[in-house]
Formats: structure tokens, sequence, C-alpha cells
């Protein structure tokens, strides 16, 4: 007889123990011979040698099933324990599954170019409208890539730029002000990973949210890396932002051109970077479109309608302009024949 301790990392217990242990009475039922006592993320286990090397492998199975969907039922533990195999991923281009069991995958060409383009290069700009994706989907690879331990950590960072309200007017303290500006970030990690593990994860910083401000004489290595709303950056700030890269790192810029909120006059430096970037090698540019709006259909029609509002005013004021030139070489002209 022998004991062991089995520490099931990477995953919350709970939704491999099941609710009241129901998932837990299961495995326990499998293997009679066996004593196993479950604490925490801690699985002791006491019975024969040869037994115990078929649950431990039986065990490290189940959890790889969690980490990759984020559940597990029944079904799937009696066919992993009994048949010996875990289930059969028949989705094809998953990127990862949500805390739901959902897979999340692209919804448009240029979303399978995103994903493509960062396995491909170390650095990608994501470029388009509200309700592309280019958020989710980044941050959906960066979990992937924490999972698969091709990274030892996620940094998503925004900057603090305020869209017509006054920063300092909101109450609290200075974590307290720059929360509602990575609420999005937030979002999207809570749709992807178990509450429990997301909030362990944070606390011992391998997922780690930052204002963009605090970057500065970083060096970020063995990451995913992910600057989002890029456009509200100045040229300074996202050439620090680029060059904190490290080694073993991939970078992922987000942003949308049609959204600047900086101050009227201010060059936004994506796209500066995009322009002065576009051929340089290990470096991706995708552009997406109002084709690539995967929310509600409406989003679709409201940038269409401004896209189409912007260029009416663009083509407004190059024909004023146009006649402003005129007119005043007429009144050269003029003057110079008197």
């Amino acid at each position: 007889m022998i004991e062991k301790h089995i520490v099931l990392e990477d995953i919350d217990p709970v939704v491999l123990y099941g609710a009241g242990n129901a998932y837990l009475q299961i495995i326990k039922a499998l293997y009679p011979k066996l004593r196993i006592v479950a604490r925490d993320n801690v699985v002791r286990v006491l019975g024969d040698e040869e037994l115990m090397a078929d649950f431990e492998e039986s065990i490290e199975k189940l959890r790889k099933h969690v980490l990759k969907y984020n559940s597990i039922n029944e079904e799937d533990i009696i066919d992993i324990i009994k048949g010996g195999k875990a289930k059969e991923d028949t989705t094809k281009g998953v990127v990862v599954y949500n805390i739901s069991g959902k897979p999340i995958k692209s919804r448009s060409e240029n979303q399978q170019r995103l994903i493509d383009a960062y396995d491909k290069t170390d650095m990608v700009f994501a470029i388009g409208p509200a309700g592309t994706g280019k958020t989710y989907l980044s941050i959906a690879l960066a979990v992937k890539a924490l999972k698969e331990k091709r990274a030892k950590k996620i940094i998503l960072s925004r900057p603090a730029v305020e869209a017509g309200e006054k920063l300092g007017f909101l109450p609290g303290d200075m974590k307290d002000k720059i929360d509602p500006y990575l609420q999005p970030l937030y979002d999207a990690l809570e749709d992807m990973l178990p509450a429990v593990k997301l909030q362990d994860m944070m606390e011992k910083r391998v997922i780690q949210i930052a204002p963009l401000a605090f970057m500065r004489g970083r060096t970020l290595s063995d990451a995913v890396v992910i600057l989002d709303e890029a456009q509200n950056t100045t040229t300074a700030q996202i050439r620090m932002f680029l060059t904190r890269m490290g080694w073993n790192t991939k970078m992922i810029i987000t942003g949308d051109l049609t959204q600047v909120d900086l101050p009227h006059g201010t060059k936004s430096g994506l796209r500066e970077a995009v322009t002065v970037l576009k051929d340089v090698e290990g470096i991706s540019i995708v552009n997406m479109t109002d084709k690539d709006i995967v929310r509600h259909k409406l989003v679709t029609r409201i940038v269409k309608a401004f896209a189409e509002a912007d260029n009416s005013f663009q083509q407004t004021s190059r024909q004023v302009t146009s006649r402003q030139v005129f007119s005043a070489d007429k009144q050269t002209s003029d003057k110079q024949t008197s």
C-alpha cells in the first residue's frame, strides 16, 4: 500500500469534482479499491501501486480535458477512465473553449487572417471598426498560448484616454480610476477562464493588466502582450510600447482608427506605426472591415452610416478647399494684371 498526493495544476478543481462533489463520487466508484480524498486542488490517494499508476494516468487525462474545454460531464469521465480515451475534438479551427465549453474560433475571413498572422509572425497589428472581434480573438490566442505553456504570462494594456470624461473626477484610488478603462479586457478573460482560476492567475501575476503608462522601463519576455485601443496612443507612447518586446514574446496591437479620442491636433501613434512598419519583416498588419463585425446587426449598419458620413464630409471639405485655393489664385492673378 502506498500513498500519493496529486496536485491539479492550471484548472479549477471544482469543475472536475462537480457540484456537490458529484463527479468525484463517480471517480471514486470507478476506483473502489482506492481510498481517494480531495481537498482544494490536491487529491490524496491510498492503495495498490499498480492501480495507483492507472489512477494517476486517468486523473491527468481528466485534468487535460478540463484545461482544454473548461468543463466536463459524467459521460466524459466514464469514457476517459473506462475507455482510456480523451474526447476527440471534432470542431475545426478552435482557438480555445469558453467557460461554458463552447468553441471560440474565427467567424470571418479576416479573423482567420489574424489567427494565421499570429502563428507566423511575432508582432501583429489588427485594425478595424468596432465589433470585429479584434480584442476578444487576441485574448483567446493569448489564453491558448498560456494553456499550452508556450507563454509564461499574459500582459494586457490600454492607454487611459478619456472619451469626453475627466479621469480625475472618478472616485477612488488609482486602481479604481483605471479599472473602468480595462473592463473590456476583464470581460474577455472572464469568458474564457473560470473565475477562481482567473483570480489566482492575476494574484500570481501570470495575467497582468496595466495602463500603458506603467510599461516604461520593462522588458516583456516569455509572454503574449496585447495593446488594446492603440489608436489612442501618441507616437512616443506606441514606440515605447513596441520596444518593450523581449525574447519568446508575441505582441498583438489592436485599434480602430475611426475612434480616436486624443486631443484635437494630436496624431494617432497607431496610424503612424502601421505606415512606418508596414514593410518590416516579422510584422503582420491585418485590416478588418464592417464585413467582419460579429456583434448585433445594427452595429454593422451604424459603422457603415458613419463611414459614409465621414466620406461625404471629406469630399465637401476638399471641394471647399479647392474653391478657396481657386479664389485665392484668381485674386492674385487679378492684382498682377491690374
